[in-house]
């Protein structure tokens, strides 16, 4: 580990966007601007208000963007409390980044990728998802399944529209869980709806949301026949200290933070059943 991520440096917050009634997307830039520190998709950082508390959150802007980092953050308790009460201007303390992140420079390079994604589970994925689509040509089609619990729960709706949804060989597929006024497009789970789009079993799908959707999809793609060597998830809300000291993220003979958060599915069969 780079013995800089121990370090907490000051962080400005020069742009917060409401996504959702819960969930706040916080841009952050270095005091003299710029990026605090550079990461790979799928890495996290700390974030900490003095006096009040500290928790990793998934770095949600890709690697590529040399301006600034974001953080979408959803409302569930203290710290996000004093999180989403912040102001533009305001200062917070950063320390990472931290975790293995997903192999986009090895194992994804020229691979068909699938996307799978539920509720606040897109913030991780938007990382990588960026970074394939500034990477262009390193990645073959790319489709995004993406679902929440209504369509004002939908995080980062607008890039969704105005880029992915552009963008070549990039196919969108948005569902809700219940029928909604004004929603025209798909109603149902994210478990169901993967195997109703039945996609070809070429592909190495990402996955990140509740762990009970995460169970669910895993169970559709291998019902479609997709082996557990081709699924990828991230496991980074059981990080606390992102060193291995804690030992909160412990699984075995595992540390989430320092063998993850990033797992092949298949490696997931060698821990104990407790995620």
């Amino acid at each position: 580990m780079n013995p800089d991520a121990l370090i907490p440096q000051i962080g400005i917050v020069t742009d917060i966007r409401q996504d959702t009634p819960d969930v706040k997307t916080f841009r952050v830039n270095a005091p003299g601007g710029g990026k605090c520190f550079e990461h790979m998709p799928g890495q996290c950082a700390m974030l900490s208000i003095p006096g009040v508390g500290e928790a990793m959150f998934s770095i949600t802007s890709s690697p590529t963007n040399k301006e600034f980092m974001e953080f979408s953050i959803k409302r569930c308790g203290q710290l996000t409390e004093w999180l989403h009460q912040m102001e533009v201007g305001q200062a917070v303390t950063i320390r990472g980044p931290y975790g293995r992140n997903f192999p986009v420079e090895d194992e994804l390079k020229g691979k068909d990728l699938l996307f799978i994604a539920g509720g606040i589970g897109l913030a991780p994925l938007r990382s990588v998802i960026d970074y394939c689509l500034a990477n262009r040509a390193n990645y073959g089609k790319i489709d995004i399944v993406y679902g929440s619990r209504s369509a004002d729960d939908l995080v980062d709706y607008d890039q969704i529209c105005n880029d992915w949804m552009k963008a070549e060989n990039v196919n969108v597929h948005l569902t809700i869980d219940r029928p909604q006024e004004g929603w025209e497009g798909h109603v149902g789970f994210v478990p169901a709806y993967v195997k109703e789009l039945n996609f070809d079993t070429n592909k190495t799908a990402l996955l990140c949301g509740p762990p009970i959707m995460i169970k669910f999809t895993l169970a559709s793609l291998q019902e479609m026949g997709y082996d557990k060597t081709q699924v990828y998830t991230t496991m980074e809300l059981r990080m606390k200290c992102g060193i291995g000291k804690c030992g909160r993220c412990n699984i075995g003979s595992k540390y989430v933070c320092k063998d993850g958060p990033v797992f092949r599915c298949d490696q997931l069969d060698e821990l104990p059943n407790e995620y």
